[in-house]
């Protein structure tokens, strides 16, 4: 027996801790840097210059999008552009000027084929990694979109989980963080093994040079209290794989990201704090800038729901929303307090662009520029960009929208600026 869960479930539960909490690294190897950054924003400029779109209704048939969910660049700045739809499980390689070079994958249950994908890692040299949550395991593809073996999950676990993936470069690894998988599958076995609660986001390093793939934990990050351990067994049994979902709106998120170097940039708490953490030694530098979380207060919560349910109410036009739907909003719980940092990338040369909160809780504020050693080079002021969905060489980003009607658009451009 099988039991899925989504972790985009409705259920939420009210946070009762209130400040900031932070998990290091579980046994570091070396005393941890701390590195203080100024307070003042220091304004760099920045222009692009726009290569090509992928996904146009006037495009070819292949770039109709259904769900592209990540994007990433090879050395020779060729995209790959994974479509998770079930109907379409494919990856898109194109190159420079916008033109397909190769398909990979597709629904099946062949060889290099996809039963569920839920991941995709582009490795540096263009070898490319894909999680299939329903097959247990990792496609590999060389170089030339050749399919080269499939590496399992160790065991028989009576419940996994695949999360985001990101190649690790020089090495046949990927960093993964389980507890961001949307879902999970359970077996029989999990409703009476061990019930150990969740406490901390685990970033892992999975090796991917044998048959089966073994994992070790670069840093324990993070994870706001659930609530899980106020609830039933039965409760707990079933959210204990992805407690994320018991967590209210706008909830401290765990953002992170590979460096070229292999280490892990992270954040994980409410205050502008970057980690860096490396295998085997955990956190081994702290990164912060004197910004405080802003309190969510009961006028910018109703503001924030105001703002969903008119949205809704564009997309369904004449057609009245439902009192369900309705219900679910005007109930949804929210944290008590709106993290700084919204969203965290890393440049192909390794400079970590940080993202903050806008003034309100749906806006973008500036994107600050800071590098793994701990310098501060200045930061994009708010509206100058949104923070890119992947960055590749000689400066190129690529950039997913979606509008309203659903339609998914991949934009490539240069970056001109420094």
């Amino acid at each position: 027996m099988t039991v899925e869960m989504n972790g985009r479930a409705i259920l939420r539960r009210t946070l009762c801790w209130a400040g900031t909490f932070w998990l290091l690294a579980a046994i570091p190897a070396r005393a941890q840097e701390i590195i203080d950054l100024p307070g003042d924003d220091r304004t760099l400029e920045l222009a692009f210059e726009e290569l090509y779109r992928l996904g146009t209704l006037a495009g070819e048939e292949w770039e109709q999008f259904g769900d592209v969910q990540s994007v990433a660049f090879d050395a020779a700045g060729n995209l790959l552009a994974f479509d998770q739809h079930d109907q379409s499980q494919r990856i898109y390689v194109v190159d420079s000027g916008g033109r397909l070079v190769r398909e990979m994958g597709g629904p099946g249950e062949g060889p290099g084929e996809f039963k569920r994908a839920v991941a995709m890692a582009v490795m540096p040299d263009g070898r490319v990694v894909v999680a299939d949550h329903d097959r247990q395991g990792y496609h590999l593809f060389d170089a030339d979109g050749e399919f080269e073996r499939m590496v399992r999950k160790p065991g028989s676990p009576s419940a996994w989980r695949m999360g985001p993936i990101r190649a690790q470069p020089g090495a046949v690894a990927i960093i993964t963080v389980p507890a961001q998988a949307q879902g999970v599958t359970m077996t029989a076995g999990a409703f009476s093994g061990p019930l150990v609660l969740p406490t901390s986001f685990s970033i892992e390093r999975r090796d991917l040079s044998g048959e089966r793939s073994e994992t070790d934990t670069v840093a324990e990050a993070w994870l706001p209290p659930t609530g899980l351990e106020d609830e039933d067994e039965n409760t707990q049994r079933n959210y204990i794989h992805i407690p994320t979902a018991l967590l209210p709106e706008l909830s401290p998120t765990l953002h992170w990201r590979v460096l070229p170097d292999g280490r892990v940039a992270f954040s994980d708490s409410t205050t502008w704090t970057v980690k860096i953490a490396e295998a085997g030694a955990g956190v081994v530098r702290i990164l912060k800038r004197p910004f405080r979380p802003q309190p969510l207060t009961s006028r910018v919560v109703r503001a924030e729901k105001d703002r969903r349910l008119r949205g809704l109410e564009e997309v369904l036009g004449s057609v009245d929303l439902p009192e369900s739907i309705r219900g679910q909003i005007e109930n949804e719980d929210f944290y008590h307090e709106l993290s700084v940092i919204r969203g965290l990338e890393v440049t192909w040369d390794g400079r970590i662009w940080v993202l903050r909160w806008g003034a309100e809780p749906w806006s973008y504020g500036p994107i600050d520029v800071v590098t793994a050693d701990g310098r501060y080079l200045g930061s994009y002021p708010a509206d100058t960009t949104v923070l890119p969905a992947a960055f590749g060489p000689d400066g190129l980003a690529a950039f997913i929208e979606t509008n309203e009607l659903g339609v998914q658009t991949v934009i490539v451009k240069r970056m001109l600026g420094s």
